[in-house]
């Protein structure tokens, strides 16, 4: 076993601001506490919330890392204290409360997953952060059922990649918005049924003239403000529909008569604070239901650019033109 180097190179944030603000610096590495695996990282994952930790909007929960990442891939290099799941050298991805800008990472080990067969270590450190998301809110919180309709917007990021197809994977009839004809198509290939510039048409109205005038049954959404009374609009009867962000803002005045009428559920979630206990249950249902259709090729992840750790800046900065299409990660190995 190789001894572990004291220090490591890492992403920090002396101040908030924009993508220039993630510099490359020296930090310890890091100690496994109980339940916790230290990871050599060999790829992480960039994702809105590290954005918006970076212009000083999203502060880590306590007891997090300051550094930037909420997935990374890698190998298992040192154990905490009653760690059971994981041995040294074991092959991981996982989702972190932050620290994934980094050459170590800690992670829980219940929410450390196997790296499925045929992936490589970038397309493993895709995984995480999107697949959580979605399986937690489209599957267990809205129960899309075989059958139902399922609207996520933006779907050629992170979140609408992987909720299209895993929409599609159990039986429901995807629709998406996007932002160009390109994007539109993009979505179709991985499996909407319904792809909608969102530029140049109508959301809701597409919906309904698709859906036989019924709306659909489940709606992702991250874009909020005037989604929402928009989403009211495109939701079937006794529809679910979920928020996790507000790209476009929080506070919107609306006339809720629509969600009594039609009898909505609207819910919303976050992940990152959620408890370590329910995020091992979230794992736990992804390498049993999800794993094997990524092992089987049937859902993937979709990359966009791999950019090197100390180049985090140009990955932030390829986010915010919103022109990416699938995940963008780092490079770390």
């Amino acid at each position: 076993m190789t001894e572990l180097p004291a220090t490591m190179t890492a992403i920090g944030l002396p101040t908030p601001g924009g993508p220039e603000a993630l510099v490359p610096e020296q930090r310890p590495v890091p100690v496994p506490g109980a339940g916790e695996i230290l990871v050599k990282v060999a790829a992480a994952g960039v994702n809105r919330p590290d954005v918006m930790q970076r212009k000083g909007l999203y502060p880590p929960p306590p007891g997090a890392p300051d550094i930037p990442g909420l997935e990374i891939s890698g190998e298992v290099v040192a154990l905490g204290a009653g760690v059971t799941r994981w041995q040294l050298g074991d092959k991981v991805c996982a989702l972190v409360s932050g620290g994934g800008y980094a050459q170590y990472c800690l992670a829980d080990e219940g929410s450390a997953l196997p790296v499925p067969a045929g992936l490589s270590m970038v397309e493993a450190a895709a995984l995480p952060e999107t697949f959580f998301t979605v399986w937690t809110n489209v599957f267990d919180l809205a129960g899309l059922k075989v059958g139902e309709r399922f609207l996520v917007h933006g779907g050629t990021s992170g979140i609408g990649t992987t909720a299209i197809q895993l929409a599609k994977a159990f039986g429901a009839t995807v629709f998406t918005t996007a932002g160009s004809p390109e994007k539109c198509e993009v979505c179709r290939q991985l499996g909407a049924d319904v792809a909608i510039d969102y530029k140049t048409e109508d959301f809701v109205a597409v919906v309904k003239e698709k859906a036989g005038g019924k709306g659909v049954n489940v709606i992702l959404d991250m874009v909020g403000g005037s989604y929402i009374a928009r989403n009211y609009e495109a939701a079937a009867p006794q529809a679910r529909l979920v928020q996790i962000a507000f790209m476009e803002g929080s506070k919107v005045q609306i006339d809720f008569m629509r969600l009594m009428l039609k009898r909505l559920s609207h819910m919303g979630s976050t992940l990152r604070s959620r408890p370590k206990a329910e995020k091992a249950a979230i794992a736990a249902s992804l390498v049993e239901k999800v794993w094997p259709l990524i092992e089987a090729g049937t859902v993937k992840p979709v990359l966009d650019q791999t950019f090197p750790l100390e180049k985090a800046s140009e990955a932030h900065a390829r986010m915010e033109t919103s022109a990416h299409i699938g995940k963008i990660m780092l490079s770390v190995g």
